[in-house]
Order: C-alpha cells, then sequence, then structure tokens
C-alpha cells in the first residue's frame, strides 16, 4: 500500500501495439500518461523540485516559476503543494483550455503569453516573474537534472522490462529530457542501440529549419533545447500533424485515449518499423500524456 501520490509516479506499463503486427519490426509504448498526473512530465517535476529543495535552491513555501506547454506545469501543480511550494507558470496561449483548466484547478497561477512569441516568450516570461517576486526557476529546457530524471528511471525501467532486448527509441523533442535521458542510459548498455528524434515538418527546427506554428502541442519549441544531446541522434524524422492526429484517433479505437504528441511518435515508429531492415527489430516509444487535455482541440473536434 501507498502513503502519497507521489509514489505513483513511474514504473508505468509497457505495451506491445497490436498497430505493428503485421509489420517487420514490433513497437512498444511506454504509458506515461499513466503518471498521476497524465504525463511523462511528472518524472522530471517530481525530480527538479526535489533536488532543489535538497540543494537550498528553494525553501518550503518558496516560489517556483516555469514555462510550459502544460505537462510540465501540470506536473509542478501536483508535486509542488505537496512538497510546500507555490507555483506560477507561463504558457503561450496557443495551448489547449484543458491544460490552462487542469493548472488551475491544480492551484497554480497561470500568465498566458503571446501564442506567435512561441515557448521563448514564455522563458522570457517565466525569468521576468523570477526575477520580480523572488522566484526559482526549474529550468526544465535548461537544467541537466531533468535528463537525469529519465537516465534513472525511465531508461532503466525500459530496459528491466524488455530484458535488454529493445532496439530503438523514438521519441518527440520538447525539453529533450526524455530522449536524452533515456536514449543515453540505453545507449550506454545495448550494443547498436539507436534513438531517432521527433520534430513537427510545419516547425523542423532541429534540422536546421524555421520555426513555425504546427499541430503538435508538447514538442517542436522554436529554439533546439540546450540539454538536448544530438550526438545520441541518429535521425531525425519530421512528422506531419494531421497525421498524429489521425494516429492518436487509431490509438483512441484501440482503447488508448492518448494526445496529439503520442500520436506523433506512434506514426514515426510505425513508419520505422515498416522498413525491411527492421525485421525482429523491437521499438520503443512514449504515450506522453491523456487525450482529454485535448478535448477543444483538432483531435476531437474535427473527428
Amino acid at each position: 500500500m501507498l502513503t502519497s501520490v507521489l509514489q505513483t509516479i513511474g514504473n508505468t506499463p509497457l505495451l506491445r501495439l497490436d498497430l505493428s503486427s503485421d509489420l517487420p519490426g514490433t513497437v512498444w509504448l511506454k504509458l506515461e500518461n499513466r503518471n498521476p498526473g497524465g504525463s511523462i512530465k511528472d518524472r522530471v517535476a517530481f525530480h527538479l523540485i526535489g533536488e532543489a529543495l535538497e540543494e537550498g535552491r528553494v525553501e518550503p513555501g518558496g516560489l517556483l516559476v516555469e514555462a510550459t506547454s502544460g505537462n510540465m506545469g501540470i506536473g509542478m501543480a501536483l508535486v509542488a503543494p505537496m512538497r510546500g511550494l507555490r507555483c506560477v507558470l507561463t504558457m503561450p496561449e496557443s495551448m489547449s483550455v484543458e491544460r490552462r483548466n487542469l493548472l488551475r484547478a491544480l492551484g497554480a497561477e497561470l500568465v498566458l503569453t503571446p501564442a506567435e512569441q512561441g515557448m521563448s516568450g514564455a522563458v522570457a516570461a517565466a525569468k521576468r516573474i523570477a526575477e520580480e517576486q523572488d522566484g526559482f526557476v526549474l529550468g526544465q529546457f535548461t537544467n541537466q537534472q531533468a535528463v537525469v530524471a529519465h537516465y534513472k528511471t525511465t531508461g532503466p525501467e525500459i530496459f528491466k522490462d524488455s530484458v535488454g532486448k529493445m532496439d530503438v527509441l523514438v521519441a518527440g523533442v520538447g525539453s529533450g529530457s526524455s530522449i536524452t535521458g533515456t536514449g543515453r542510459y540505453l545507449k550506454e548498455r545495448i550494443p547498436g542501440f539507436r534513438v531517432v528524434a521527433v520534430e513537427p515538418a510545419a516547425s523542423p527546427v532541429l534540422s536546421g529549419g524555421k520555426a513555425g506554428p504546427h499541430l503538435i502541442q508538447g514538442i517542436g519549441a522554436d529554439f533546439v533545447p540546450p540539454i538536448l544531446d544530438r550526438s545520441l541522434l541518429d535521425e531525425i524524422v519530421q512528422m506531419d500533424g494531421e497525421l498524429a492526429i489521425q494516429t492518436a484517433r487509431q490509438l483512441m479505437a484501440q482503447g488508448l485515449l492518448v494526445g496529439i504528441s503520442t500520436g506523433s511518435n506512434v506514426r514515426a515508429a510505425l513508419d520505422l518499423a515498416a522498413r525491411p531492415e527492421m525485421q525482429g527489430k523491437n521499438i520503443v516509444t512514449f504515450a506522453c500524456d491523456t487525450g482529454e487535455r485535448y478535448m477543444s482541440t483538432r483531435l476531437f473536434l474535427d473527428a
């Protein structure tokens, strides 16, 4: 039996996808939407807040400030009150209304920034608020401890559950923490292991293209995140937003209520699994968050 909801973070299931049953490779989905806050970012929020308290960067009763596309903020809003901390979160106004409502329901103060400024605008606003209100910025895009969170938990869980028989990690790049931490752990332990990054085709910043508006909330910031270790990346895939939505709907038809970024991950993983050279290979990707926080988006409105 557990005594705190925080004990339910991590150790998420690894599910074989039926959508890959007729393909040369097999796709496995790590159900990060099973975390208590409904996303993979619960791991990072829990680790960064614990580390900040332990190192004395913030004291109980203090203020945390962070720029978020939604999921990191929800994780922080879940963890912070249980550690005696307050939250102010900045988020581009282009993110879904469900994200806003969840953050406010969890007790966080939310500051919306202009959509055209992207995540850079939210990051700048967080820095300004922290300076004005004597807050501490966790810095999911710059804090290497975000990578450590996945290196210490997500990577080992995948390695253990697959008995070390995983061949490829496919992951969208938001802050870069999950692909870097998980990819590094698995590459260090599995000979020939490959890491494939996914970014929006409409904002191909990792590929050297121009940032732009896109449909895949949670990935594709308008800058290359400093904590992303590009040396780990064997391939970068550009994903069409409409195709990501279509794939998320396919997953929902199979009982997996997931968001658009998961559709993007899975579509990229399925495309990879379809290659002849993937015969007998195992490919892992993430169910990043739950579908409920997309009810006001095209994922549901145009279904």
